[in-house]
């Protein structure tokens, strides 16, 4: 059948050949050093995969560098992970010194393996998103600058697996991670009545709030809509089909903390991160609020967590007063759970629930 352009291309035929050799035959993996995998098969055959930090936002030029590494001692095998790690695939010990070697001419850092902190997934931020209540590329860099040797060694009780989202719609994935870090914003969208009707159609952007907080104006005369500020969740579903309902504000936007949060089914059941720290202000370049608390927090697990212990499991063991008095971060009446129907979590007090 012939080649077409439908539908994604089959992984099988972008696999490195002793990996097609040995497929399904893989005997047991090991960690020769932070960063660095083995993998041995039933039939003696071994490989290294070397897992190098990158940033999610790269030039053609960057990519063009690991092109050149890879061509030189992996056949030209490479791959992004998920969390925006790149993995240089080899056959030896020795070309997979080599690749550390050259990526250390780079700058980039080898690591994030085993029980470290691997790059943080985050979205888009005020590079892309129009409804980014901070930055994420810029954030990032801030916390990973500081969690750098936790990245580049394999000293924690557990592996912890961080997160950014930019507003509260969460496409980073944040609600299941050990530590997430959310933008929220505080204040409603902004409706600039002279430019909604050349930009919007009102019965749609009315339409776009899930929570019916937008209405039209009650005066007739005027072609426009109104905010119900008491509904209004600040999700800009509005500003995504009227621009002129915009919602970033410098003051009101800042950045939300979560803790306790993991996919794995390991020991314990996959577990949803709770809010620790409701705001904190958005103090570009370097972010230093946010930055001391995810690092106070890291510090506070890698110091009294029990081995394989991850920091929601962590947390259940200790207890979230615990918690809150080890980290020094302040209990506020965000933190109480009341939500309408929730069941099991339900809580109208400061007492908590074990």
């Amino acid at each position: 059948m012939g080649r077409t352009d439908i539908g994604p291309p089959d992984y099988r035929e972008m696999l490195p050949d002793v990996i097609k050799k040995n497929y399904g035959k893989w005997k047991y993996h090991e960690n020769p050093r932070p960063g660095v995998l083995r993998h041995v098969s039933e039939t003696g055959d071994e490989i290294y995969t070397v897992r190098v930090g990158s940033p999610r936002l790269v030039s053609i030029d960057f990519v063009r560098d690991l092109c050149d590494i890879a061509d030189k001692y992996c056949d030209g095998h490479l791959r992004f992970t998920s969390r925006f790690n790149v993995e240089f695939i080899t056959d030896t010990r020795a070309k997979a010194d080599g690749v550390i070697a050259e990526v250390n001419k780079l700058g980039l850092p080898v690591g994030g393996t085993g029980n470290s902190i691997s790059n943080i997934v985050h979205t888009q931020g005020w590079i892309h998103c129009h409804s980014a209540a901070t930055d994420a590329s810029g954030l990032v860099k801030s916390v990973m600058d500081e969690l750098y040797d936790h990245f580049t060694n394999m000293k924690l009780p557990a592996y912890v697996r961080i997160a950014v989202a930019c507003c509260i719609n969460m496409c980073g994935a944040i609600h299941c991670s050990d530590l997430a870090i959310v933008g929220v914003h505080r204040r409603p969208p902004k409706v600039d009545n002279e430019k909604i009707l050349a930009q919007c159609e009102i019965p749609t952007t009315i339409q776009s709030c899930p929570t019916g907080a937008i209405r039209r104006h009650p005066d007739p005369n005027v072609k426009s809509v109104v905010v119900r500020e008491d509904l209004c969740m600040y999700c800009a579903n509005c500003f995504t089909v009227c621009p002129a309902m915009p919602l970033a504000d410098p003051v009101g936007d800042g950045v939300a903390i979560y803790v306790g949060g993991k996919v794995s089914n390991a020991r314990k059941p996959p577990m949803f991160s709770r809010m620790v720290v409701p705001f904190l202000p958005n103090t570009p370049p370097r972010w230093p609020e946010v930055v001391a608390v995810i690092k106070k927090i890291v510090d506070v697990y890698a110091g009294s967590a029990r081995k394989y212990e991850r920091m929601g499991e962590w947390v259940e063991r200790i207890g979230w007063e615990k918690f809150f008095k080890l980290t020094g971060i302040p209990f506020t009446e965000q933190h109480i759970d009341d939500f309408t129907h929730a069941v099991e979590t339900y809580r109208t007090t400061t007492q908590f629930k074990w």
